[in-house]
């Protein structure tokens, strides 16, 4: 795979994450997410950022869930979520 294509693919994983926290804000599913948008937009985030960095926080928790093989986390996520700005640290 060329460098083109990683770079495309990150890209791609990224904005598939993002759309993902956008679906779950406009649902309010989990509730967490709406409440952090909300909560991070107070303190002068802007939503782009927030957007980043809930996504980051959703790829967190599957690489989690896939390196440990078990199922999604819901309750570590919100709780992860309800942490930000601060980002979940990298578990090796």
């Amino acid at each position: 795979m060329s460098e083109h294509d990683e770079h495309e693919d990150e890209a791609f994983a990224e904005d598939t994450l993002v759309q993902a926290i956008e679906n779950q804000i406009e649902a309010a599913q989990p509730p967490a997410a709406l409440a952090t948008l909300n909560k991070l937009s107070l303190v002068g985030y802007e939503r782009g950022e927030i957007l980043q960095l809930m996504a980051m926080v959703l790829a967190h928790e599957i690489k989690a869930m896939l390196a440990e093989d078990r199922p999604f986390d819901g309750a570590a996520y919100e709780q992860a979520l309800r942490a930000l700005p601060e980002l979940p640290e990298e578990t090796s």
